[in-house]
């Protein structure tokens, strides 16, 4: 690799109008790209990432484990970083990228994460990630995962699942070499939260890990999760 290898960051997307901006403002450094692989959105999401110099590829579906392969296929750049909408980098965050891979030997990484909430459930779950992190070394999605793309291309890129596809590459690239977190933290929308309130949904993706990581279908998994959202929605509507 170069000492200067490019970047190229992938972000999927599905209706991220509002969200989009304020994360590509905070794109800065030297990279090859930005790449929207956006899920046929309804709110201009794509003019928006056309308007700021991206490249925007069309996905037929909103899958975010084919959105990223989609884009990663499409990829110039030596190391790929994938990145939700809703994620804020920190400053200089891809020379740090380019640092503990070119000079470190890194395989990839993610890094911490807080977010943008002050509910200590949550402030709780990024302290255990980071407990995580050191342990183990995997990352999940909103961790802002990164990867050298030879090392993506070996893996296969992320299997075809609903969910979970996140942590099942990133134990996949941990077996192949060391993986990092870096700091200062990304910063993360805390939205998804705001269905059942932090902590219900702190305790049901705890139930849903363990049960992925007890070899249970992570797309039976991903059912069960949205039948649960599904009738919660239903019981405030009727209510």
């Amino acid at each position: 690799m170069n000492n200067q290898p490019g970047i190229s960051v992938i972000i999927p997307t599905a209706n991220e109008a509002a969200a989009l901006p304020a994360c590509l403002e905070r794109i800065s450094g030297s990279l090859n790209e930005i790449i929207v692989v956006d899920a046929a959105s309804e709110d201009g999401t794509g003019a928006i990432a056309e308007a700021a110099g991206c490249r925007v590829l069309s996905s037929p579906q909103r899958h975010r484990a084919r959105q990223m392969n989609l884009g990663a296929r499409n990829a110039r750049g030596a190391i790929l970083l994938f990145l939700h909408a809703d994620t804020w980098l920190p400053r200089d965050a891809l020379e740090k990228i380019v640092e503990a891979i070119d000079r470190r030997g890194a395989a990839g990484g993610g890094f911490a994460r807080r977010y943008r909430s002050r509910s200590v459930a949550l402030a709780l779950t990024s302290r255990l990630a980071g407990l995580r992190n050191r342990l183990v070394g995997w990352h999940l999605g909103d961790q802002a995962l990164f990867v050298r793309r030879d090392l993506f291309q070996r893996l296969g890129g992320f299997r075809d699942l609903a969910i979970f596809e996140d942590l099942d590459f990133s134990r996949r690239l941990r077996s192949l070499g060391q993986t990092v977190t870096l700091t200062p933290p990304v910063s993360s929308s805390a939205r998804r939260f705001a269905q059942e309130g932090p902590l219900r949904t702190t305790l049901n993706d705890l139930f849903l890990t363990r049960q992925y990581l007890l070899g249970r279908d992570p797309n039976q998994l991903c059912q069960m999760r949205d039948d649960r959202l599904n009738a919660l929605q239903s019981h405030e509507l009727l209510s």
